[in-house]
């Protein structure tokens, strides 16, 4: 057989070369594709021969094509259910709960700035300072009013339990203390107001802040940061609803240092933002041996698809035609081994793996490699 062929692949060779000679002549396009179908068709009818000499020589001999050399040579896998996952990469960022700007609750002007950018600060420590001598005056004349309110009120009220004097004059002076107390309270907390300190240890990130400037309420004066309570943000779109859960495994990727760690999420957003349609996860980061700052971009990797009970096939075995997507298995017929397409209905795709839905079942043999040579029928030699 292997002559057979070899004396038809040297006549179609020779005709081509005959055709393309002549092509060179006169002939024309037309002439040329003419003379291409009736080789096409010299071909069909020498592969009909070789079919119908092969049935006749096996009718003969059974042994025949197993031991044909012409055979295409396979490699298979034969399937068996395991665990299929998809991941996604969502943008995110580092972020921090104690990343704050400070700015003062009164008017005044900016007196001193008792801090430097980069400096470390513990919680209380006295930051940015207004002129306060207006505040502190009013508070030493009040005191003083108080003092004697007090001592007005601590003699009235001896003679009044000495039954000395009346009741309306102890009364007044009790309240005219109490008064004076009240005054003294809302001057102390107008200075209070006046001078602006750390809500937390950190540190002192930025100072937007000059002295002999007009402070206001709500205007920064000092940005303080404390870089050991960061965390990832992210925005995951509300396609992804209800595919992540708190605890689940994240990859997350640090692109200026080129590192990848292992985190959780550690709460997923219940309401989706207007104005991007996106819900917000918020993912744990342990203690690194790497520097990262608050709005540091990063690159988060999750699950958002898993089955453990999947049949996986390699993407590139997957074939299309008029009926759908469809792979070639290997059959027994008759004690051969032949190439069998079977349409499938695929799933998810990841990392060259494509998951089927229905098509195939566990045990079927898949061709994965020499599937592009194959047709329906066409007997395989299997490669171990």
């Amino acid at each position: 057989m292997r002559k057979i062929k070899y004396i038809i692949t040297l006549t179609i060779i020779a005709a081509l070369a005959v055709a393309c000679g002549s092509a060179s002549g006169d002939q024309g396009l037309a002439a040329k594709k003419k003379q291409l179908e009736d080789l096409q068709n010299q071909a069909q009818e020498l592969d009909a021969q070789i079919a119908q000499l092969e049935q006749e020589i096996k009718a003969v001999d059974p042994d025949f094509k197993r031991n044909n050399k012409s055979a295409i040579l396979v490699a298979i896998e034969e399937l068996a259910k395991k665990t299929f996952t998809h991941e996604v990469e969502i943008r995110g960022s580092v972020a921090s709960k104690k990343n704050v700007l400070l700015s003062a609750e009164a008017m005044g002007k900016i007196e001193s700035i008792n801090v430097r950018e980069g400096q470390k600060v513990s919680k209380g420590q006295v930051l940015v300072s207004l002129d306060t001598d207006m505040v502190r005056n009013n508070i030493k004349q009040t005191q003083a009013q108080l003092d004697l309110a007090t001592e007005v009120f601590e003699r009235q009220e001896r003679l009044w339990k000495k039954n000395i004097g009346t009741e309306v004059r102890y009364l007044e002076a009790k309240a005219n203390k109490e008064t004076l107390e009240s005054q003294l309270a809302v001057l102390q907390s107008q200075l209070d107001m006046m001078i602006v300190k750390a809500p937390f240890s950190g540190i002192v990130d930025n100072i937007p802040a000059k002295v002999g400037e007009v402070a206001q309420p709500g205007l920064p004066l000092v940005r303080l940061v404390n870089p050991d309570d960061i965390y990832i943000s992210a925005d995951a779109s509300e396609s992804f609803l209800g595919k992540f859960s708190p605890n689940q495994e994240v990859e997350v990727y640090f692109p200026s240092q080129d590192k990848r760690i292992k985190s959780k999420i550690k709460s997923v957003g219940q309401t989706i933002k207007t104005d991007n349609r996106t819900f917000e996860l918020e993912v744990e980061l342990p203690k690194l041996d790497f520097p990262a700052q608050p709005n540091q971009v990063v690159v988060l990797r999750l699950v958002d698809y898993r089955n453990d009970q999947a049949l996986v096939v390699p993407t590139e075995v997957i074939q299309g035609d008029n009926g759908g997507n469809y792979v070639y298995v290997i059959t027994n017929k008759g004690g051969d081994q032949v190439a069998t397409k079977r349409q499938v209905k695929l799933g998810a795709s990841h990392n060259l793996k494509t998951e089927v839905d229905s098509g195939l079942s566990a045990g079927d043999k898949v061709v994965v490699k020499g599937h592009r040579d194959l047709s329906e029928g066409v007997q395989v030699s299997i490669v171990q």
